[in-house]
């Protein structure tokens, strides 16, 4: 649980949001999905919705799914760009690309859509060239959200070893190198059932939190500042 400090980081994080100009699809999804975990107002919805355009976003793989896990994340499931995503998957995997795979399979979840092909993608394609903390983190949130959509547990033990491998990686301090990457490491283990191995984690977290109350730098504060808000909101779960 977080103390008063830290409830009060929370809330000045949420405060510097929304004084943001926040224009892109990315950084939309990223700020509904923080105010949807933390059971907030979330006037950043119709903005989103507003942002599709015919039956995705932007002509975009990954942006879709960005935008459908948002919303769906309020309760909110579009067919339209479901039915997108699926007829945009060729041969088990999205443009043969890790990324819009992960995000892809992600989504389809969070739209209570299993896709067990994809997952086998992901699963038989591992190799050295995706053994990278960020990367590494979105595959295991890409197969335990399709895991516990299914009940499945075929790939528990691949989960659970790079989910350690994942913790190897991690510095001293409590954090990855990123702000971003370290966020997406803290949602995947979560996700993975490895809560108590990353409450150093939680603290460099808060520690990286800037007076203003945003994370990040400069370039991808307003991304890095949801991603963040959001990680703490899964941490405060039961």
């Amino acid at each position: 649980m977080l103390s008063n400090l830290e409830l009060d980081i929370m809330k000045k994080g949420f405060k510097w949001l929304s004084s943001q100009q926040i224009q892109s699809v990315k950084e939309l999804a990223s700020t509904v999905s923080a105010h949807a975990l933390w059971g907030l107002p979330n006037p950043y919805i119709t903005r989103l919705i507003r942002k599709k355009e015919g039956d995705c976003w932007d002509s975009s793989i990954r942006d879709t799914a960005r935008a459908c896990s948002a919303l769906s994340a309020e309760g909110i499931i579009l067919r339209a760009p479901e039915k997108w995503l699926l007829s945009m998957k060729k041969g088990g995997s999205w443009n043969e690309d890790v990324y819009d795979t992960a995000y892809s399979l992600g989504a389809l979840a969070d739209m209570e859509v299993s896709d067990r092909e994809g997952c086998n993608w992901l699963y038989e394609n591992y190799g050295p060239a995706w053994e990278q903390v960020g990367t590494t983190s979105l595959i295991i949130t890409a197969l335990k959200k399709q895991e516990n959509r299914t009940g499945n547990r075929d790939f528990e033990v691949f989960i659970r070893e790079r989910a350690e491998w994942v913790l190897s990686k991690k510095g001293k301090d409590g954090g990855w190198e990123h702000i971003s990457t370290s966020n997406l490491a803290i949602q995947a283990l979560l996700l993975a059932g490895f809560k108590k191995e990353v409450g150093d984690s939680i603290d460099w977290l808060l520690g990286k939190a800037r007076e203003s109350g945003a994370w990040g730098n400069k370039v991808d504060d307003i991304n890095a500042t949801a991603l963040a808000l959001s990680t703490l909101g899964i941490y405060e779960r039961p």
